[in-house]
């Protein structure tokens, strides 16, 4: 089991930078999927940043499927996440963490799905983020909301040390398909 969450950042960024360089048409692959995954209306993706697996041509897929989207917005650094309603192309500006999110004006709403980034992932559900803690805060607070992490393959690992206010995820989706997590329902 990996248990040193900061080490394991470090390594894992280092992972996903070089499966991004890799694998430059990971993310079309992973919009194959979309029929694969959990059912819901209203889903929240991410602007990817850095080496992040994007999750554009997904989301493209999913509006095409008559799914509607949302972003989500850092307004406070130790709070939940909000999320605005999206659709691609729409303006963004940065949010409190950094990262591209709708304007001010887009109306909030609750995803059915959230589709989230991460740097590490094992079969149990278990996700390693950037270390804010977004996420997880989201999670505990929007515990209907079925999560899927969005990753590449290559980021599985055998086992992350789980912390009690970790929330595990539904399933993952990479570019070789979506699976279900073991243990997990939704």
């Amino acid at each position: 089991m990996v248990s040193d969450k900061r080490e394991l950042r470090v390594s894992m960024r280092a992972l996903r930078k070089r499966l991004a360089e890799t694998s430059p048409d990971a993310a079309n692959r992973v919009a194959a999927f979309v029929d694969d995954l959990p059912r819901g209306s209203l889903v929240a993706v991410y602007r990817a940043v850095g080496a992040e697996l994007d999750p554009e041509p997904l989301a493209n897929v999913l509006v095409a499927a008559g799914r509607s989207l949302c972003l989500p917005v850092a307004i406070e650094r130790d709070a939940a996440l909000i999320f605005r309603r999206w659709s691609p192309g729409e303006p963004l500006e940065m949010d409190v963490a950094g990262c591209p999110a709708p304007l001010p004006l887009a109306e909030v709403v609750t995803p059915d799905l959230i589709v989230t980034p991460l740097l590490a992932f094992d079969d149990a559900g278990g996700r390693l983020g950037q270390g804010g803690g977004y996420y997880d805060r989201t999670f505990a607070f929007l515990p209907d909301a079925v999560r899927i992490g969005l990753a590449y393959a290559g980021q599985r690992v055998p086992r992350l040390a789980v912390e009690p206010h970790d929330v595990r995820l539904h399933g993952i989706l990479t570019e070789a398909g979506y699976q279900s997590c073991v243990g997990i329902s939704h």
